[in-house]
C-alpha cells in the first residue's frame, strides 16, 4: 500500500491569514473595527450612571466582534477560523440586543440605532458569508 498524503493545500483565505497583522486586511474586520469606534463616540454620550451599566456592555460586545475575528484568523485553521466567527456573530447578535435597549430607553437615537444596526447587520452578512466559505473549502 503506498504513502497517504494527508497534507492539503492551503486555501487563498488561510494563505492570507497566515501572520498575526493579515486580519487587518480583512474586509469584514476593517468593517467591525470601524463599528467598534462609532459605537465608542456614540455612547460617550450615554448617562454617566450607565458607564457600568449598558454603556460597557456595549462597548464589549462591539469590540468583541473585531477581536475576534483578529484571534480567529491567526489560528492554524478553516474550522477555528469559522469557530470564533461563530462567537464574534454572537457578539453582533448581543450588540445589537443591547442597541435596541439603549434605543428604548432613550440612551441612542433612533437615527443612531438605525445606522448602527445598518453596519452590524452587513457585517453579520459578512461573517455568514465568510463561515459558508471556509466550510465549502475544507
Amino acid at each position: 500500500m503506498g504513502a497517504v498524503n494527508n497534507s492539503r493545500q492551503p486555501s487563498a483565505l488561510s494563505r492570507q491569514c497566515d501572520t498575526m497583522q493579515d486580519f487587518k486586511n480583512l474586509k469584514v474586520w476593517q468593517k467591525s473595527h470601524a463599528l467598534s469606534l462609532d459605537v465608542y463616540r456614540t455612547t460617550s454620550r450615554f448617562p454617566r450612571e450607565e458607564i457600568y451599566g449598558l454603556t460597557s456592555q456595549i462597548r464589549r460586545a462591539a469590540s468583541s466582534i473585531s477581536a475576534n475575528i483578529a484571534e480567529g484568523c491567526c489560528r492554524g485553521s478553516q474550522a477555528d477560523f469559522a469557530r470564533f466567527l461563530y462567537i464574534a456573530m454572537g457578539s453582533a447578535s448581543e450588540l445589537e440586543c443591547h442597541l435596541l435597549l439603549a434605543r428604548d430607553l432613550g440612551f441612542l437615537s433612533e437615527a443612531d440605532a438605525e445606522k448602527l444596526v445598518s453596519e452590524l447587520s452587513e457585517i453579520k452578512r459578512m461573517m455568514t458569508g465568510l463561515i459558508k466559505k471556509l466550510k465549502s473549502d475544507s
